[in-house]
Formats: C-alpha cells, sequence, structure tokens
C-alpha cells in the first residue's frame, strides 16, 4: 500500500510530540550523597531508609 496523499511536516511532527525523552529524577542519597534512583536502594552503599539497610558485595573478595 502507499499513501494517498504526502503528509506535512506539522501533522508527522504534532503526532510524534510525545516522543520525546523524559529526563531521569536522581534524588542524593542522606548517608553517602551519591545520586540514585526516588523509591530504590543506593547502588553505593545500599541505604533505603532508616529501618532498611542493604549489604552490597564488594568486588574485591
Amino acid at each position: 500500500m502507499v499513501p494517498k496523499k504526502k503528509m506535512s511536516k506539522t501533522r508527522t511532527r504534532t503526532r510524534r510530540s510525545h516522543h520525546a525523552l523524559r529526563p531521569v529524577n536522581y534524588s542524593v542519597c542522606p548517608k553517602c550523597d551519591h545520586a540514585k534512583l526516588p523509591h530504590a536502594a543506593c547502588g553505593n552503599c545500599g541505604f533505603v531508609n532508616s529501618s532498611i539497610t542493604l549489604k552490597i558485595a564488594s568486588d574485591t573478595e
């Protein structure tokens, strides 16, 4: 199938207006001050909140 009419640039760009990438929200870990995703464990120290801390395995073992 072939399009019957040429689609204008305005129509194409209007349709694609929601395809833009959104920036990732980062928050700061309160323990080690590294960037982390909100509501997730810190990749550097394993801190989640004051009652939960995950143990992170070190690469030297």
